[in-house]
């Protein structure tokens, strides 16, 4: 059967995803099981830790029941007078001092002693069995005696259960000593430990609950339900699923004492099936995307390669029916070369219709036109999307490079490498500078280094630079008012958006014109409506020109990334969202006004720089030692930087512990680790992030320094709290830092 060009590239395309496509219904289905295999281990856990402490208090019943059944003042066949049942209740109430329950003495149809009543009060009239237990063992959960006229049952501390231990004397069976435990006692053990959203239940040795939680001794004494009851019958633990008393679908794990007590641990049956992680979701939706652009991708080119021979098609046709054959490239050259050979037919025989094929050729140029438009507008907006990630990884691979460049320069044979690394050096600094712009644009928060400008001496510097990009048909005014005040600000990112406007107004004044920067001191109405700044004091600096301007539709678009009027492959639309990010970032904001006709002016609110901002320190003179005998912790998750930064500190005489995240971190340390220095990436996987860490070191080991190093961080670090170097990161700079911390940490404090 024929099958068509676009079925054959669908099929070859389901070919290459079907793979992918079980791939992740296989991660989906581990991601399930191994969730469910890590609640069944908490939940054994948890019922085996908790059964050992109920099995552990009711061991405490039995142990004083024992003590006290050897007790001289129960000597003898005869009853015991009443002043060693006295002493005998004395010891008693001491025993039971500090614990719920009480001691009871029992004779044959006879309550001698209990210390449930009032030290000195006569004993109420109360029956005892008849018939003495003569093995000791627990009774399971009974009612207590009630006043007389109680209606309901017996719930909550109405009830008891006890350890009875035969008393014997010369072999023979005299009394049974009784040492009760109520259900409020166990309820605090099950509140303390069990899980939150868990159900944790004691349940004693004929299936009635004990404790509850959540519930509390409101379940005392309900039978639990007979599947889990059918289920613990089979052994001493296990795991079960089953519906709890209040009606909830449930997973969980039952562990039984030596005594015949029992405690059940579950979970909502919803929690313990699992659910997916971000992370999963995440490659999940990614396939999925993935899989839509390839399917649309082999429908897009099917109909690309269904084009050319479909217009050879209607070429034969029209030169069949003696019209003129167009000409004009088809897009693959096979076809090209049989259109030409009709084309050349067809002008033989239809040479009074050259008009049409004129009116043809430029239809298909226009289609041909439109669609690489529309091809460079889908790269571009890929471009923005792919920015971000792309940048972050190569900050790390750059970091590779330039460590292991350093290491290389400590070769025996790095003098004669002396030109290529310093051109890989020169790329590395570049390559720096431009993941920092990928990642403003791509919308990550890139470190900035701050520093005060005074703008009377920035702008007239600054003004030849400009002229270089702008050429001498424009002329360059510059005025500064007297009283403005120095900004706050990165003057690498200054000196970009200045570049940036400078371009555009090259771009809006082919003829020439003037470009004016202003500064002035921010008024009243130019904070209007700015309540989200901080600052008291802004400086207002504008770049105007006496360009084409645009129109007000167009001008409320301008800053927006991506967004611009110029024709398609002369311009990204990156360089006013790049002069927003930058004002933003400084602190402060930037507008635009645009006139059709008259120019473009834009404005950049800037933040002044207060008196009392600190300076920053001059970067410390590198020391012969390095970091010989220092022992640094290095937390980096990209494997191949951390090895090649752990050669980097080796060279330099450090012992380096390495982790991968935050939390391996902490474990070495808590494991007693010697470490006098920790260098750590901010972004990294796990539950604490870099800054995260930073402040937790600083409670555990107040005096261990701590150096950061990012490409970018979302992470707010106040001025002067950490040390933060931004990736990639010189080796020298890197190593000075290092020194630097070390020195501080072993210099002797004033008392």
């Amino acid at each position: 059967m024929p099958v068509t060009i676009r079925s054959r590239l669908l099929l070859l395309v389901l070919s290459v995803l079907l793979p992918g496509m079980l791939g992740v219904s296989w991660l989906i289905g581990s991601t399930y099981a191994a969730e469910r295999e890590a609640h069944d281990r908490n939940l054994r856990a948890t019922a085996r830790a908790l059964s050992m402490l109920v099995d552990s208090e009711l061991s405490r019943r039995a142990t004083i029941a024992s003590v006290l059944s050897q007790s001289p003042a129960l000597d003898g066949t005869e009853l015991p007078p009443p002043e060693r049942l006295q002493a005998f209740e004395q010891q008693a109430r001491r025993v039971m001092q500090d614990m719920a329950g009480w001691v009871e003495l029992r004779a044959p149809g006879r309550l001698l002693l209990s210390t449930r009543q009032p030290e000195g009060m006569p004993l109420a009239e109360m029956a005892a069995p008849a018939t003495l237990l003569a093995t000791a063992q627990m009774l399971p959960l009974q009612p207590l005696p009630r006043p007389a006229g109680a209606v309901g049952e017996p719930h909550g501390d109405d009830l008891a259960a006890a350890w009875v231990e035969p008393v014997l004397r010369d072999g023979q069976l005299l009394y049974n000593l009784v040492v009760t435990i109520q259900p409020s006692e166990l309820q605090r053990i099950v509140q303390s430990q069990a899980n939150p959203g868990w159900i944790g239940t004691v349940m004693d040795n004929a299936g009635r609950v004990v404790a509850r939680q959540p519930g509390g001794i409101s379940y005392a004494g309900r039978p639990v339900r007979d599947e889990l009851r059918q289920r613990m019958a089979l052994g001493t633990e296990g795991s079960f699923q089953a519906v709890a008393l209040d009606g909830m679908p449930t997973a969980g794990y039952f562990s039984t004492s030596p005594l015949g007590w029992s405690y059940v641990t579950a979970m909502p049956l919803d929690a313990y099936a699992g659910r997916l992680p971000n992370e999963v979701v995440r490659v999940v939706v990614g396939a999925l995307a993935l899989g839509m652009l390839a399917l649309l991708g082999a429908l897009w080119v099917a109909r690309r390669i269904e084009r050319p021979i479909r217009t050879l098609k209607s070429a034969a046709q029209a030169l069949q029916a003696g019209r003129h054959v167009p000409g004009g490239p088809t897009g693959m050259v096979e076809c090209d070369e049989v259109a030409e050979a009709l084309a050349t037919a067809g002008r033989t025989m239809a040479g009074s219709r050259a008009e049409l094929e004129r009116s043809v050729a430029q239809a298909v140029e226009r289609t041909r036109v439109m669609e690489q438009r529309g091809a460079q507008s889908q790269r571009v907006e890929a471009l923005g999307r792919l920015t971000g990630g792309v940048a972050h990884e190569f900050n790390n691979l750059l970091g590779i490079v330039s460590n292991s460049m350093h290491l290389i320069q400590r070769h025996a044979a790095a003098a004669e490498l002396q030109a290529p690394l310093g051109a890989t050096q020169r790329a590395v600094a570049r390559g720096s500078q431009l993941t920092q712009h990928l990642l403003r644009v791509s919308g990550h928060r890139t470190g900035v280094r701050l520093q005060t400008l005074s703008l009377a001496r920035y702008l007239p510097e600054v003004q030849e630079l400009l002229r270089s990009v702008l050429g001498r048909r424009i002329d360059i005014q510059v005025h500064v008012a007297p009283d403005v005040a120095p900004v706050r600000v990165d003057a690498s990112e200054l000196d970009l958006a200045l570049l940036n406007l400078a371009l555009n107004a090259h771009d809006a004044m082919p003829r020439g014109g003037e470009l004016r920067l202003r500064a002035a001191p921010a008024t009243a109405d130019d904070m209007e409506g700015l309540p989200q700044l901080a600052h008291t004091d802004y400086v207002l600096l504008t770049v105007g020109d006496d360009g084409v301007g645009m129109e007000a539709d167009l001008a409320a678009h301008a800053f927006e990334p991506f967004f611009t009027t110029k024709p398609v492959g002369q311009g990204s639309g990156l360089g006013l969202s790049q002069v927003y990010g930058f004002a933003t970032q400084a602190g402060g904001t930037a507008r635009l006004a645009s006139t059709p006709g008259l120019g473009t002016t834009v404005s950049l609110l800037l933040p002044a720089a207060q008196g009392d901002e600190p300076q920053p320190a001059a970067t410390p003179p590198a020391v012969e030692q390095g970091l010989a005998g220092a022992t640094v912790l290095l937390v980096e998750d990209e494997e191949a930087l951390a090895d090649v930064t752990t050669a980097l500190l080796a060279a330099q005489g450090a012992r380096v512990l390495r982790a991968s995240q935050a939390d391996a971190a902490l474990r070495l340390l808590e494991a007693g680790a010697t470490v006098d220095l920790v260098l750590s990436d901010i972004v990294m996987p796990g539950a604490l992030d870099g800054v995260a860490l930073a402040r937790r070191l600083r409670e555990l080991r107040p005096g261990l320094p701590v150096t950061l190093i990012t490409g970018f961080s979302n992470t707010a670090i106040a001025d002067g709290e950490f040390t933060v170097l931004r990736k990639p990161c010189a080796p020298a700079e890197l190593l000075a830092a290092l020194q630097a911390a070390w020195r501080a940490a072993r210099a002797p404090r004033p008392h």
